[in-house]
């Protein structure tokens, strides 16, 4: 499963505006988030779907589709409650 190219992090353009909303996460590069110094989310690309890798438990990547709008609102949901728990 390769890294997402440009092409598909245009197709995630809503979910990416919405992460960069978040201000204790930094866009390192386009699609690469940082919670302080630790990379925390990234984007994949394959076949099968869209997949960002994210660290919820702020230790270890858990891998989650994003293909459909209803699954990157469902992500974007994990996410917050990663954050609070963060603070």
């Amino acid at each position: 499963m390769k890294h997402a190219g440009a092409h598909t992090l245009e197709r995630l353009a809503d979910l990416l505006e919405k992460l960069r909303r978040r201000p204790v996460l930094r866009e390192k590069s386009p699609g690469s988030f940082y919670l302080k110094s630790t990379a925390f989310l990234h984007f994949h690309e394959d076949p099968a779907g869209i997949f960002a890798d994210v660290k919820l438990d702020h230790r270890d990547y858990s891998r989650h589709r994003v293909s459909t709008l209803k699954e990157r609102a469902e992500l974007l949901k994990k996410i917050d409650l990663s954050l609070e728990d963060a603070q």
